[in-house]
């Protein structure tokens, strides 16, 4: 995974993660709980606050 796959990050982070609230979680984490995805293999910092709000977004939409 890359930072462009929001949904597949989403996904991944709600299975991994189903206890949590994404809007209780700071973007210093969330970055870090991306980086840890067993799948994910990108540049870290090709991140930025849009592509965690973007990542945030569709997390809070997978818990609907």
């Amino acid at each position: 995974m890359r930072w462009t796959d929001i949904s597949d990050i989403a996904i991944e982070l709600f299975e991994t993660h189903p206890d949590v609230d994404p809007l209780a979680l700071n973007f210093v984490d969330l970055r870090q709980w991306v980086l840890a995805l067993p799948d994910f293999d990108d540049d870290p910092n090709h991140s930025g606050e849009k592509i965690l709000e973007a990542i945030q977004a569709a997390w809070i939409e997978e818990l609907d």
